[in-house]
C-alpha cells in the first residue's frame, strides 16, 4: 500500500462552486487511480448524502471506481453534513446512512426556517431539503453572487431570530444567544454559496475522526496524509491528523481567504484555485506514486 492517505472537502477541490458538479475529467480518473492503488481516501463534507451520492459516486463509479475498490483494498468512507451522517462506499456503491440524531436541528425550527425561504428568499436561495441533521439554504445557480450575498445577510439574522423564539441557544459571529440552561449548541455558518444552521459539535476534525476509525478497518493506516479544503475549517481536518501524530499537510484551494498558521505545512498549488487546484495536486500524486 503507498504511504499516502487522503482527505478531502468536495465543494471547490473536486466539484465546481459554479457548477457544483464535478467538471474537470481527470478528477475522476486519477481518484479512481489512486483508490486502485490502495490509496485510502474519504470525503468530509458539509454537503448531504444525496448530494455526494449523485454528483461525485456515482460518476465516479461509472468512471471503474468498483473495480479500483476491490483491487485497492483500501476503503473509501464519506462523512456528510460536517459529520451528522456517514456511509461507507463500497465496490457495491454507497453503503447505508448512519444520521447522529443527537446533533439534528429540531423539526420545529426546521419547519420555520424552510417557511421563512419560502415567504421571502425563494429568488434567491433554496431550502436543501436532502439535509437530514443540519439545515442549509444555498444560492440558486442563475443568481449573482452579489445578489445573493446581500440576500444572505438579512437570511442570517431572520434565522437567528427564529433559533431564539424557539427557545435555542444559537451563535452567529460575535452574537450570542444561550438557551435556558445556559448553553449555546447551534450556530449559523455562511458559506460562499450557502448558510449552513447546525449543532456545534459538526465540523472537520469530527468526521476526520470518524473516517480514520473506518479506514483503519481495512489495514494499517498510512503515516502520510494529505487534506484539502477551499474554507478554513478544512484545516480542522488536518489539525485532528496532526494531533494523532500523522505526518500531514493541509492542501488549500483557496488562500485568498488567508493561510491559518499551523504546525504542520500548508500547501497552495501555484495560481490554481478550487477544482483546478485539485486535479492538479491528484495527478501530482498519481504521478509521484508511478500509478499508470
Amino acid at each position: 500500500m503507498p504511504n499516502l492517505g487522503l482527505l478531502f472537502d468536495v465543494d471547490g477541490p473536486l466539484a465546481s462552486p459554479l457548477t457544483r458538479s464535478v467538471i474537470i475529467p481527470s478528477i475522476l480518473r486519477d481518484l479512481v487511480k489512486l483508490a486502485g492503488a490502495g490509496v485510502p481516501i474519504a470525503f468530509i463534507t458539509g454537503r448531504s448524502d444525496v448530494f455526494i451520492a449523485d454528483e461525485l459516486v456515482a460518476p465516479l463509479f461509472e468512471k471503474g471506481m468498483a473495480g479500483a475498490l476491490e483491487q485497492g483494498r483500501s476503503g473509501m468512507f464519506g462523512v456528510f453534513e460536517k459529520g451528522g451522517s456517514w456511509a461507507p462506499i463500497t465496490p457495491d456503491g454507497m453503503g447505508e446512512v448512519v444520521v447522529d440524531t443527537s446533533v439534528a436541528v429540531p423539526a420545529p425550527p426546521v419547519d420555520a426556517l424552510r417557511q421563512l425561504v419560502q415567504d421571502d428568499f425563494a429568488d434567491v436561495v433554496f431550502f436543501d431539503e436532502t439535509k437530514r441533521a443540519m439545515v442549509s439554504v444555498e444560492q440558486r445557480k442563475e443568481v449573482a453572487p452579489s445578489v445573493f450575498h446581500a440576500a444572505q445577510a438579512r437570511f442570517d439574522d431572520a434565522a437567528f431570530h427564529i433559533m431564539v423564539a424557539h427557545g435555542l441557544g444559537i451563535r452567529h459571529g460575535e452574537r450570542v444567544h444561550a438557551d435556558g440552561a445556559g448553553q449555546v449548541p447551534f450556530r449559523i455558518d455562511p458559506t460562499i454559496i450557502s448558510t449552513d444552521i447546525e449543532s456545534v459539535l459538526l465540523d472537520k476534525d469530527r468526521g476526520a475522526e470518524r473516517a480514520l476509525t473506518y479506514l483503519g478497518g481495512f489495514a494499517e493506516l498510512p503515516r502520510r496524509w494529505r487534506t484539502v479544503g477551499d474554507s478554513r475549517s478544512d484545516y480542522k481536518m488536518a489539525d485532528h491528523l496532526h494531533a494523532a501524530g500523522y505526518d500531514v499537510a493541509h492542501v488549500d484551494v483557496r488562500p485568498s481567504d488567508g493561510i491559518l498558521d499551523r504546525g504542520y505545512p500548508v500547501i497552495t498549488i501555484g495560481d490554481e484555485i478550487h477544482d483546478d487546484a485539485g486535479a492538479a495536486l491528484l495527478a501530482h500524486w498519481v504521478r509521484e506514486l508511478g500509478i499508470r
